[in-house]
């Protein structure tokens, strides 16, 4: 089978080292009922190792010069749909059929952002995810309060979702090898107690509050009832000079549930 010509503009970069693939695809547990949803599968080398799991497993790869590789691992449980995951409608997978629905993919780091909001505003059963994403965007989404890292999109998954860092995963195993390392991340989907009235408007406020990153949350928040805002800011012990990037997620929901009992 001749050569692979990686293609730049979808983000080529695969995994070669199948002690890694061995590890990524064990940090997934699926029961039989389970379904495994791989995005970009490239040439299947994670989806042999995902096939051997329990549940179905359907594969979503834009490149259909990929065909010749993975046809040899289709089956009635591996089922490979050649479409822009992006474009897919997931709406047409039947979220009752399954107990719990894994997500897994090696995302390229211009589509890690809109791949990750498609599937959390998705209505599926989602029980975890586990994505290998440049090294500095797993870092970012794994950020606690007080790391430079934490931001908008940290604060607004971790309402839904428990993100761990799992490892780190060096340049040097991709063909072809990128200019940076790679880390896996695992995000796992939580029942949360401390809710928020109207999760829009946390969200909205989340992003005004980093909308300057360097400035003070007095900045930010300036077109809300800075009443409001002080009496929050009071309770968690912070002040109006405090940036977002030291909020625990706590703080915004009960923020957002303060402007929400006052409108």
């Amino acid at each position: 089978m001749e050569k692979f010509v990686h293609k730049k503009s979808l983000g080529q970069n695969f995994l070669k080292d199948e002690q890694v693939l061995q590890r990524i695809a064990n940090s997934i547990e699926t029961n039989d009922n389970d379904l495994i949803i791989e995005i970009g599968p490239g040439e299947g080398a994670l989806t042999k190792y995902l096939k051997e799991k329990k549940g179905k497993l359907i594969c979503y790869e834009v490149d259909e010069r990929l065909t010749k590789y993975l046809s040899l691992l289709e089956s009635e449980n591996c089922k490979i749909i050649y479409q822009d995951f992006l474009q897919a409608n997931l709406d047409e997978i039947e979220n009752n059929t399954y107990d719990n629905i894994h997500f897994i993919a090696n995302i390229p780091y211009y589509i890690t952002t809109p791949i990750i909001e498609k599937i959390t505003n998705s209505n599926l059963n989602v029980k975890d995810m586990v994505f290998l994403v440049q090294k500095e965007v797993a870092e970012r989404l794994s950020a606690k309060p007080k790391n430079k890292e934490y931001g908008a999109l940290t604060v607004i998954l971790n309402y839904d979702y428990d993100i761990e860092y799992l490892f780190t995963v060096k340049k040097e195993v991709f063909e072809p090898i990128p200019k940076v390392d790679s880390a896996v991340i695992k995000m796992k989907k939580i029942e949360r107690i401390n809710k928020a009235l109207n999760e829009e408007r946390f969200k909205k406020i989340v992003k005004d509050s980093f909308a300057m990153k360097r400035k003070n949350i007095r900045n930010n928040l300036k077109n809300y009832d800075l009443n409001i805002v002080g009496k929050a800011l009071t309770k968690y012990g912070y002040t109006f000079q405090n940036r977002a990037e030291e909020f625990a997620l706590d703080f915004f929901i009960d923020l957002a549930n303060l402007l929400e009992n006052n409108k």
